[in-house]
């Protein structure tokens, strides 16, 4: 890190507190960014430069970069959409995937249907509801709730808008969803203020890079496998990498070693067909970072 960049005002980091937490610790780590616990338990040390972190709710964290007292900060993109803020999302980290659901009981169901007449909607999630209830022109009171929305039916609710993963919540409580309103997953944001200021947006932007390469690299791994002259055109054009295959030769000119950064999904189909061209020696290794 440059002078300059030392005497800057420190890059203010929000880490989520809760579900997300363990996830987005470990993108860090494995990014080689190291958090460590502190006294105060709500503003750990980082191992990145001139940073200052603060573990909130991910819905605090939305609230203060709309405020533009966060520059950077991860949070899920329900609740951005929930509070309707400006923030510049830098990253789609696919950790975390839920989805926002209207769920009721079964029993309230009519013809898999909500019936026809004043609901009670309990949720966390007032505008996404309150925009639900309108485009479906439903007579229905919202009740706000804070936290184990689940447990409101039927008693003290009629049905509920929360965010689900598995679905196993909604199944204990007797639930059923009755529509998605949204999907969303762990995002990387930033403040409008904090991308305007050249010091700190490129301080923003090498961090979002260290999180790509990681992401990148969880999605692929890298083949290594042996050719004879003959099939390495063969061989090759069965790996499909990020550019171009590295192709050196062996020892002896006894033919060549081929190497490629491939998808991890697409590993059932490469390694049979690359065998069947005549490669041998198949080698798959993971990949801690890829950075383009």
């Amino acid at each position: 890190m440059n002078a300059s960049t030392s005497q800057a005002s420190p890059l203010r980091l929000g880490l989520p507190k809760g579900r997300m937490e363990p996830a987005v610790l470990t993108l860090l780590a494995d990014a080689g960014i190291r958090v460590t616990p502190s006294a105060r338990g709500y503003r750990p040390g980082i191992s990145l430069g001139n940073t200052e972190v603060k573990v909130l709710k991910p819905q605090n964290i939305v609230e203060m970069l709309a405020l533009g007292s966060r520059d950077v900060g991860f949070a899920g993109a329900d609740w951005v959409e929930e509070m309707d803020v400006e923030v510049i999302e830098l990253l789609d980290t696919g950790l975390d995937p839920v989805r926002v659901v209207a769920a009721a009981p079964r029993s309230l169901l009519v013809n898999e249907r909500l019936p026809q007449r004043r609901l009670r909607v309990a949720t966390e999630y007032q505008r996404l509801t309150r925009r639900w209830i309108d485009r479906q022109g439903m007579d229905a009171t919202v009740l706000k709730s804070f936290g184990a929305t689940e447990v409101f039916p039927p008693e003290d609710a009629d049905l509920i808008v929360d965010n689900s993963a598995s679905g196993t919540t909604l199944e204990a409580n007797d639930l059923v969803i009755v529509e998605v309103l949204t999907t969303s997953s762990t995002r990387l944001y930033a403040s409008v203020d904090a991308v305007a200021l050249p010091s700190k947006r490129q301080r923003i932007e090498h961090l979002q890079l260290l999180l790509v390469s990681v992401l990148e690299a969880r999605s692929r791994v890298m083949v290594e496998v042996n050719a004879p002259a003959e099939r390495l055109d063969a061989v090759v054009a069965l790996l499909p990498c990020m550019r171009e295959a590295t192709v050196s030769p062996l020892f002896g000119n006894s033919g060549y070693a081929v190497k490629a950064a491939v998808l991890r999904s697409k590993l059932p189909e490469i390694i049979p067909a690359v065998k069947a061209a005549g490669g041998s020696d198949v080698v798959v290794t993971s990949i801690a970072q890829i950075v383009p």
